[in-house]
């Protein structure tokens, strides 16, 4: 077995949870899981995904939007008393 050398990384600690609990899951400890995406990266020359912003459309950006104007208080949601009555406003609209 080759030599291993101590080393420091930070994580949120959400994130660090949740990544060693899916690691476990799959039979790693975290030094584990850090040494195989390293051991990718080296052989891929880079990183082994891409790193890239997504792109939506705009209904679903306005929808994103909406939903963070309305989780925040800016607007208010629309209340139905029942799920026909969604339904129906939402047939009305087509």
């Amino acid at each position: 077995m080759a030599a291993t050398m101590p080393t420091q990384i930070r994580i949120e600690k959400n994130v660090k949870e949740q990544a060693t609990a899916l690691f476990a899951d799959l039979g790693l400890d975290m030094s584990s899981a850090v040494n195989i995406f390293l051991r990718q990266c080296i052989l891929r020359g880079g990183l082994p995904f891409a790193v890239e912003v997504p792109r939506y459309n705009r209904e679903t950006e306005l929808a994103m939007i909406e939903a963070r104007e309305i989780m925040s208080g800016k607007r208010e949601a629309r209340r139905y008393s029942s799920a026909k009555e969604l339904f129906d406003e939402l047939d009305a609209e087509e």
